[in-house]
C-alpha cells in the first residue's frame, strides 16, 4: 500500500515539511506578521459571511456604502439563484470582490450590518412588549390602570371597548376549545395589539 507523500516545500533544495522544527523557524524568520493558511482562510469565510450579510441591507443603507458596481451587480445574482452549488460558488466571488475593499469600506459594511442587526432585534423587542401587555389587559383591570398611567394620551374608551370584546371572544373561545375545537383569538384581540404597538412606538418617538 503506497504512503501518501508528506506535505511540506523546499527551500533552496532542501524538502521541509510542514510542522516541523525547520518549518516553524523559517516561519518565525518571515516575521510574525505574514499571515497564516489558516488566518487567510478564516478571512475569506469572514469576507464571504459579510458579503452575504449584505443581502439584509435595506436599499437606504446599501446606498450609503457606496460599493462598487460589480460587488453590487454580483450580490443581486446571488440573490436571484436558488441552486445550492450555484449560490456557493456566486457567495464565493462575492467574498472575493469584498477582499478587494479596501478596510474602510469593510469597517462600513461590518458597520452597516451592525446597525440592521440592532435594529431589528429591537423592534423584536418592541412586539415582544406590545403582546405582554395585549395579554395582560385582556387578563384583568390591574393592567388597564397601568396602562392608562403610563400611557395617559391612550383613547381610553376605545381601549375598555376593545378588552371587553376580548373577553367575550376569550369565552367563546373557551367554550370551543372544551368541544375540542382549536382555539383562536377574535378581532379585538388583535385591535388591542395593533393599538398597544403603535402607542409604545409614538412614545418612544416622542422621546
Amino acid at each position: 500500500m503506497s504512503r501518501k507523500p508528506p506535505k511540506g516545500y523546499f527551500v533552496r533544495g532542501q524538502f521541509v515539511p510542514e510542522g516541523s522544527d525547520l518549518d516553524l523557524l523559517l516561519q518565525a524568520e518571515r516575521g510574525l506578521d505574514e499571515p497564516s493558511k489558516t488566518d487567510l482562510k478564516r478571512e475569506s469565510e469572514e469576507l464571504q459571511k459579510l458579503g452575504e450579510a449584505l443581502l439584509t441591507l435595506p436599499a437606504p443603507l446599501m446606498d450609503k456604502l457606496a460599493l462598487p458596481e460589480k460587488l453590487v451587480d454580483a450580490l443581486d445574482q446571488l440573490r436571484r439563484i436558488t441552486n445550492f452549488e450555484g449560490r456557493r460558488r456566486q457567495s464565493q466571488y462575492v467574498g472575493k470582490l469584498m477582499r478587494a475593499l479596501d478596510e474602510e469600506s469593510r469597517q462600513a459594511v461590518r458597520d452597516a450590518v451592525q446597525e440592521q442587526h440592532s435594529g431589528s432585534a429591537q423592534q423584536t423587542l418592541a412586539l415582544h412588549a406590545a403582546e405582554r401587555w395585549r395579554d395582560d389587559l385582556v387578563a384583568g383591570d390591574e393592567a388597564l390602570a397601568q396602562w392608562i398611567e403610563q400611557h395617559p394620551d391612550t383613547d381610553v374608551q376605545q381601549l375598555r371597548a376593545l378588552i371587553r370584546q376580548a373577553r367575550k371572544d376569550r369565552q367563546a373561545t373557551a367554550d370551543e376549545v372544551s368541544k375540542g375545537q382549536p382555539p383562536r383569538h377574535g378581532r379585538a384581540f388583535r385591535d388591542i395589539f395593533q393599538l398597544v404597538k403603535e402607542q409604545l412606538n409614538d412614545d418612544d418617538d416622542a422621546e
